[in-house]
């Protein structure tokens, strides 16, 4: 089953010009609005390692134990491919040190999961040689990171190396630390085309929390004089309410909790959102979600009823 509903802060971080609210406020935000732990952006406007230090970690942490907020996921912000060019500036030295001191923060604020990416593909190196690095980093960092045993590492599937979901699973697998666990999201697959439910069934066993957003596509055009017509580009993804996109979460969700996840999952609003930024619209994706999660927690549990003979 799925556990605790997390609110991702980004959401409330102003980044695509929506309402911002600075990280004590949107805590309390994410309490009143019904759930059960926060994400939190691991940078400014929010959660730095530059200012939070061990005195406004106590304070953070009773804040949030304050609301009995339970769940919580530090989202951190890492590309191990980075400047691939400069070979002598130690960047991967540089995000590994950031990784293990954002895991130290989590342990300071209770324990948790700490979130990182991949990376992006860079021209100055093979295909190969950026597989190996980021296996490598990776196993540095969970191995560094352990010294936390109440703090997971987990990698979430958005940038392009093992973006795809048999690739992610190959470098998890690859990487073979215990710490170090996928947070497969619905919305990277979708837009491949998968299928939602084979990916899941297969991930699901492995991830340690998800990330929902929903959209719908607007297609793009180029107008090319000289043809007197258009060339259709890439669609835009626009972020809408939860269960009016294309992704078919109800298909994914279920497949994840058949094959065994019991992980946390996390609203975000991370994109512009179709019907503007004002914090009362934010507010009114964020409690759809609620109602979304809740709508679909009955539908499992009676699904569990009448699997077990037992009168729904």
């Amino acid at each position: 089953m799925i556990g605790h509903a997390l609110l991702h802060s980004v959401s409330y971080s102003g980044s695509w010009g929506q309402a911002f609210l600075p990280l004590e406020a949107f805590i309390d935000k994410a309490a009143a609005l019904d759930y059960d732990g926060v994400m939190l952006m691991a940078k400014r406007p929010h959660l730095s390692v530059l200012d939070y230090d061990a005195a406004a970690r106590r304070k953070l942490r009773a804040r949030l134990e304050s609301h009995n907020l339970r769940g919580l996921v530090i989202a951190g912000y890492t590309n191990f491919t980075a400047d691939l060019e400069h070979a002598e500036i130690p960047h991967r030295e540089i995000q590994t040190a950031h990784v293990t001191e954002l895991a130290h923060m989590a342990h300071d604020l209770g324990g948790g999961i700490v979130r990182i990416f991949t990376g992006y593909e860079h021209p100055a190196a093979s295909p190969g040689a950026q597989w190996n690095l980021l296996v490598s980093t990776l196993k540095e960092c969970a191995r560094r990171c352990a010294q936390f045993p109440d703090v997971t590492l987990g990698l979430q599937n958005h940038h392009d190396l093992a973006a795809g979901w048999q690739s992610m699973r190959d470098l998890v697998l690859a990487v073979n630390e215990p710490n170090l666990k996928p947070l497969f999201d619905a919305w990277a697959p979708a837009l491949h085309g998968d299928n939602l439910a084979e990916a899941a069934t297969a991930m699901g066993p492995l991830t340690a929390h998800t990330t929902v957003a929903d959209y719908q596509l607007r297609p793009r055009y180029k107008y090319e004089p000289a043809q007197v017509n258009y060339t259709a580009q890439t669609p835009a993804a626009l972020a809408v309410p939860m269960g009016e996109g294309f992704i078919d979460y109800a298909a994914f969700c279920s497949a994840l909790v058949e094959s065994g996840f019991h992980g946390s999952i996390a609203y975000e609003m991370c994109s512009p959102l179709r019907d503007g930024g004002a914090e009362a619209t934010l507010d009114r994706y964020a409690a759809r979600f609620v109602e979304w999660l809740g709508n679909f927690r009955s539908l499992c549990e009676n699904r569990n009823v009448q699997t077990s003979g037992q009168p729904a």
